[in-house]
C-alpha cells in the first residue's frame, strides 16, 4: 500500500513535533543537532555502555521518517558469520533492521510513515536502536574482529 505524500503544511507540523521532542532530549542525550533547512534531518548522539557513543540520524521525507545508526564497520574476518548473526537478529527487532551499507559496514535502520511520527514513536525508535546496539554490538565485534579479542 503506497503512503500518501505529506503536504508541505503537514511536513512543517511533523518537523515542529520532532524539534520539540529533540529539545526535550537535551541533557539525556550526549548531543542533539539539526541540519540546516531545507534539510529535515536530526543527529542525536547517545552514550552507551557496550558501544561508548553512537549517533542516530533521523531524516523526514515526504512519505516517511527514515532513521539509522552506524552499527559496526565492515568485518575484518568472519564476514558471512557476522552478516548471518545480524540477519537472525532481525527476526526479533521491532521496527528496525540490520542492513549492509556503504563499504560493507552494518547499519541499523528503519522508517515509519510520516503521519505516524509522535513522541511515543520517536521514543520507540530511539529505544529500539539503543537496545539493539547495547545487546548486539559486543557479540558482533567478537565475530567480525575476532583476532583483536584473542589472547
Amino acid at each position: 500500500m503506497a503512503r500518501r505524500p505529506a503536504t508541505p503544511t503537514e511536513l512543517d507540523e511533523i518537523e515542529r513535533r520532532i524539534d520539540a521532542w529533540a529539545a526535550r532530549l537535551e541533557g539525556s542525550a550526549a548531543s542533539v543537532e539539526r541540519a540546516e533547512p531545507p534539510l529535515r534531518r536530526w543527529y542525536i548522539r547517545l552514550a552507551g555502555e557496550e558501544k561508548p557513543v553512537f549517533s542516530v540520524w533521523l531524516t523526514l521525507r515526504q512519505r516517511s521518517l527514515h532513521f539509522e545508526t552506524y552499527f559496526v564497520p565492515a568485518p575484518e574476518e568472519n564476514a558471512a558469520r557476522l552478516y548471518e548473526y545480524c540477519l537472525r537478529r532481525n527476526l526479533k527487532l521491532r521496527g528496525a533492521r540490520f542492513a549492509i551499507g556503504a563499504e560493507d559496514a552494518v547499519f541499523l535502520l528503519g522508517e515509519v510513515a510520516a503521519g505516524d511520527v509522535d513522541d511515543d514513536e520517536l521514543d520507540r525508535i530511539l529505544g529500539t536502536l539503543y537496545e539493539a546496539t547495547e545487546r548486539h554490538f559486543r557479540p558482533a565485534m567478537r565475530i567480525g574482529y575476532a583476532g583483536r579479542f584473542r589472547g
